[in-house]
C-alpha cells in the first residue's frame, strides 16, 4: 500500500521537531532575550521552525541512500552551532558573527578560557542527535526506501514559505524595520531566530565586502558636513599643556569603574589608582564602546575616534584599510617615534598587519620577552614581570615617543597564584567575579610598580601618562553576583552604567598640582582628539566623531556599540529609555531627539571603514581625484 506523504517524510518531521523544541529550550536557558509580551514570546518560539524545515527538507531532493546520513549529520552541525553561541554567550552576552570565524587564529591563544565556559550539562545540547540516530537505527525509519514526487517537493516547500512569511509578518508587526537594525543582535534572534539570523549575517557580510570596491570619495560628502558641524574648539588653556612630552598609554585589562575606589573585606581594590587620582584628570563618566573585538576595538577606538564594527573586529576584517590614527598624526606633525608594548602572539588580533597600517614603527611582542612558567599565568607574562622588561625597552627608544602598553593578568577567567594575591576572593555564585578582584588588585600594584621605575629611569617628568580600561570585565550573565557586591538589584539601566571604564590623564607638574573629576559623559571616542589637543596638535580637519573632553562645547552623548546611548540626563537601551536620576523607565520622548544622531553616527563610521574611505584623504580634506589604491 503506498505510503501518504506525512508517513514519508517522518524522519524530516521528527528531525525538525527535536531540534525546534532543544533550540526554544536553549532560548530560555542560556540566552537572556527579553520578553515583554505574549506575541513576543510566540515569536520566539516559532523563529527557528523555518530555517529547520528548509535545511531537514533538501532531504527531498538527496539520493535516497543518503538521506539519512544528511538528516543526523545536519542535526549535529546546527546543534554545533547552537552549542558555539551559547559558549560566546556566556563570556560575551553575544551572539557569534560571520567576521569573527576570520579571527579563528585566536583561538589558539584562548586556553583555559574555552575550557572555563563549559559546563557538564553541555553534554544535553547533543542529546537529540542522539535520540535521532536511535530511533533510525530501532524502528528502521528509512527515507532510503521512498521517492518523493515534485508534487510533494511543491506542497512542503510551499509549506515551508507560508511559516516563512508568518514569522517575517509576525516581526515586523512587533518590531518595524527589524533587518535595518543590524547592530542589535539580540533583537534579530529574538524575532527571526538565532539560524536565521546567521544567514542574514552571512548576507550582511557579502555587501560589506563589496562596499570597498564600489566606494569613492563622494560618499564622504555628507559625512564631512557632519563632522565640520559637530567639530569643537579645544580650550585654550589646556590647549598644547603637554607638547613634546612623552605620551605612555596603558590599556589596562578588563578594569571597570565600579572596583575604583571600593574595598573587599577592609582591603582597597585599587589603592594605586585611587591615589593616582588624587593627582589628576580623573572621568568618571567614561564608558568603554567597544563591540566584538573587545581589546581590539579599545585600540581602534583611542586612536582612530571611529567607530568599531558591529560584527567582528576591525583589526581583522579591515586591518589593511587606509586610517589617521594617533600615531601617524604625532609623526607628521611632531616627529615622534611610536611603539607597542604587549608581551602575547604578535598575529592575536592580528595587530602585527594592522599595527603598521595605524602608524606604529616597532611593536614588542612576545618574541622580544623572557616568558617562563615562573614569571608567567592564564594569557602569559604576569604584570608586574611585562612592565619591568617593557621599561629596560622604553629606555632605548628615541624622544619623543607615542607608546601604548596592553596589560594582561587581569583577563578572564582571572587566574592568579596563592603569592600573588593581596586581597581576597569576593563569595558568591560566580566564580568569575570572584576572582576578578584579586587580578585587579595585582593589576593595580604593577601600575604602581611601572611609574616608579618610570621615575627612577628619569621617563616620568616630561611624559604624560593615560590609563584606560578597555572592556567590561563581568559580563551580563553574572549580574546576580554583581547585584549581591553592589548590593542592589541589577536593572538593563545597571547593566549600562558598569560600562563605564576608569580613564585617568596623569601629567607630572600639571595635575598633581590642579587635579580635577571630570563628569562630564565621554567615552573611548574622545580620547584621540582630547589627547592631540594637549599635546597641541590641532585636529580641525581630522576625521574623528569623538570630542575634546575639556572643549566647553562637548556634548555630554555617547554611543555604544550596540545603539545604546547615554546622555546627561537619560539612558537608552533595549529599545527603552530611562532616567538616569530615578532609575526608572521614563517616557521615550526624552530619548527620542538623540535617535537618529546615534544610529547615523554608526553608520557614518561604519561607511568609512567598509569603504575604506580614508584612502581619498591627503590630510586636510577629501580628494575626488585620489582614487587609486594605497
Amino acid at each position: 500500500m503506498k505510503k501518504s506523504s506525512l508517513s514519508k517524510m517522518s524522519i524530516i518531521l521528527i528531525a525538525t521537531v527535536l531540534l525546534w523544541i532543544k533550540t526554544y529550550i536553549v532560548y530560555k536557558t542560556s540566552f537572556d532575550i527579553k520578553i515583554e509580551s505574549w506575541k513576543q514570546e510566540f515569536i520566539l518560539f516559532i523563529n527557528p521552525l523555518s530555517f529547520l524545515l528548509i535545511v531537514f527538507g533538501i532531504a527531498l531532493f538527496i539520493k535516497e541512500k543518503r538521506r539519512n546520513r544528511y538528516i543526523l549529520i545536519t542535526s549535529f552541525i546546527v546543534s554545533f552551532i547552537l552549542f558555539a553561541n551559547v559558549m560566546y554567550y556566556r563570556e560575551f552576552t553575544d551572539f557569534i558573527t560571520i567576521p569573527l570565524l576570520f579571527q579563528a587564529n585566536n583561538l589558539a591563544d584562548l586556553g583555559n578560557s574555552i575550557f572555563e565556559l563549559l559546563h557538564v550539562t553541555d553534554i544535553f545540547m547533543f542529546v537529540d542527535v542522539l535520540i535521532l540516530y536511535f530511533i533510525m537505527r530501532k524502528n528502521n525509519i528509512r527515507t532510503s526506501l521512498t521517492t518523493f514526487t515534485n508534487r510533494e517537493r511543491r506542497a512542503y516547500f510551499l509549506m515551508v514559505a507560508a511559516v516563512v512569511f508568518f514569522n517575517l509578518g509576525l516581526a515586523e508587526t512587533e518590531r518595524p524595520q527589524l533587518l535595518t537594525r543590524t547592530f542589535d543582535r539580540e533583537m534579530l534572534v529574538k524575532n527571526i531566530g538565532s539560524y536565521n539570523y546567521h544567514i542574514y549575517d552571512l548576507v550582511l557580510t557579502s555587501k560589506t565586502k563589496a562596499q570597498r570596491a564600489f566606494a569613492d570619495s563622494s560618499e564622504f560628502v555628507e559625512i564631512e558636513n557632519y563632522l565640520n558641524a559637530n567639530y569643537t574648539e579645544p580650550d585654550e588653556d589646556l590647549f598644547g599643556i603637554a607638547k613634546d612630552r612623552n605620551v605612555i598609554m596603558v590599556s589596562m585589562e578588563s578594569l571597570q569603574s565600579f572596583v575604583i575606589n571600593e574595598t573587599i573585606n577592609g582591603e582597597e581594590i585599587t589603592p594605586f589608582l585611587n591615589d593616582l587620582i588624587e593627582e589628576s584628570y580623573y572621568f568618571d563618566n567614561f564608558y568603554h564602546q567597544t563591540g566584538q573585538g573587545k581589546t581590539s576595538d579599545g585600540e581602534f577606538l583611542v586612536e582612530n575616534s571611529l567607530y568599531p564594527l558591529g560584527r567582528g573586529a576591525v583589526f581583522f576584517t579591515n586591518a589593511e584599510n587606509e586610517f589617521r590614527a594617533t600615531p601617524e598624526i604625532l609623526k607628521e606633525e611632531e616627529d615622534y617615534y611610536s611603539a607597542v608594548f604587549h608581551a602575547n602572539n604578535k598575529s592575536f588580533w592580528n595587530r602585527d598587519v594592522i599595527y603598521p597600517n595605524l602608524g606604529y614603527d616597532r611593536y614588542f611582542s612576545l618574541v622580544d620577552y623572557d616568558v617562563n612558567e615562573e614569571n608567567s599565568i592564564g594569557w602569559g607574562l604576569k604584570d608586574i614581570e611585562f612592565f619591568d622588561q617593557s621599561v629596560e625597552k622604553l629606555k632605548t627608544l628615541p624622544q619623543p615617543f607615542y607608546t601604548k602598553f596592553i596589560t594582561l593578568t587581569n583577563h578572564f577567567p582571572f587566574e592568579l597564584d596563592e603569592e600573588d594575591k593581596m586581597v581576597d576572593e569576593f563569595t558568591s555564585n560566580s566564580r568569575t567575579l570572584n576572582r576578578y578582584f584579586p587580578t585587579v588588585r595585582y593589576m593595580d600594584e604593577s601600575l604602581k610598580s611601572f611609574v616608579e621605575q618610570l621615575k627612577q629611569e628619569g621617563l616620568y617628568e616630561n611624559s604624560i601618562l593615560v590609563f584606560y580600561g578597555d572592556h567590561y570585565g563581568i559580563s551580563e550573565n553574572h549580574n546576580k553576583a554583581m547585584g549581591e557586591f553592589l548590593e542592589k538589584d541589577i536593572t538593563p539601566l545597571d547593566v549600562v552604567q558598569l560600562q563605564k571604564v576608569p580613564f585617568i590623564i596623569h601629567i607630572p607638574g600639571v595635575t598633581d598640582k590642579n587635579p580635577e573629576m571630570i563628569s562630564k559623559v565621554t567615552g573611548q571616542l574622545d580620547v584621540k582628539p582630547t589627547l592631540l589637543h594637549l599635546l597641541g596638535v590641532d585636529t580641525k580637519d581630522d576625521v574623528h566623531f569623538g570630542s575634546d573632553i575639556f572643549s566647553e562645547d562637548k556634548l555630554d552623548f555617547i554611543v555604544l556599540r550596540d545603539g545604546s546611548f547615554i546622555t546627561e540626563d537619560y539612558v537608552y537601551t533595549k529599545s527603552t529609555c530611562y532616567d538616569k536620576e530615578t532609575g526608572e523607565e521614563t517616557d521615550g520622548s526624552k530619548c527620542e531627539p538623540y535617535e537618529e544622531k546615534a544610529k547615523q553616527e554608526l553608520e557614518y563610521s561604519d561607511n568609512i571603514v567598509y569603504g575604506d574611505l580614508l584612502r581619498f584623504y591627503d590630510g586636510t580634506s577629501y580628494n575626488e581625484n585620489l582614487t587609486e589604491e594605497k
